[in-house]
């Protein structure tokens, strides 16, 4: 029981991370990208290496949704004239918490759990 603990407790950022892609694409109106980005973290209920590599790749292409959208909304901020710091600051926070969050499959716990062998 305790590992399940620490295997939900390392998942957190990727659960936290596809819920804050879900909003994004919620907001954005791109219904089936909400979908995808909602369903992701349920992938990771088949153990196999394949499921954590596709939860990676979702969190990378969910990275660089971020970074597209920083460049989109400060290019709008700047043509309005307002100051754009801060949004660049919370968005490149969240672009670089969801790219960690593809780091956490390289712990001991995740790679036995899904029987990950990392690069070496």
């Amino acid at each position: 029981m305790r590992k399940l603990f620490v295997t939900l407790f390392q998942l957190l950022p990727v659960i936290i991370s596809a819920l804050l892609a879900a909003a994004h694409f919620l907001r954005s109106g791109t219904h089936v990208l909400f979908a995808i980005s909602l369903l992701t973290p349920f992938v990771l209920l088949i153990r196999r290496p394949l499921s954590v590599r596709i939860v990676q790749a979702a969190l990378v292409l969910a990275t660089l949704e971020w970074i597209r959208t920083v460049f989109v909304l400060a290019s709008v901020r700047a043509r309005a004239g307002t100051s754009s710091t801060r949004l660049v600051i919370i968005l490149a926070a969240v672009a670089c918490f969801t790219l960690a969050s593809a780091l956490v499959f390289y712990s001991k716990t995740l790679r036995e759990r899904y029987r990950f062998v990392t690069p070496s």
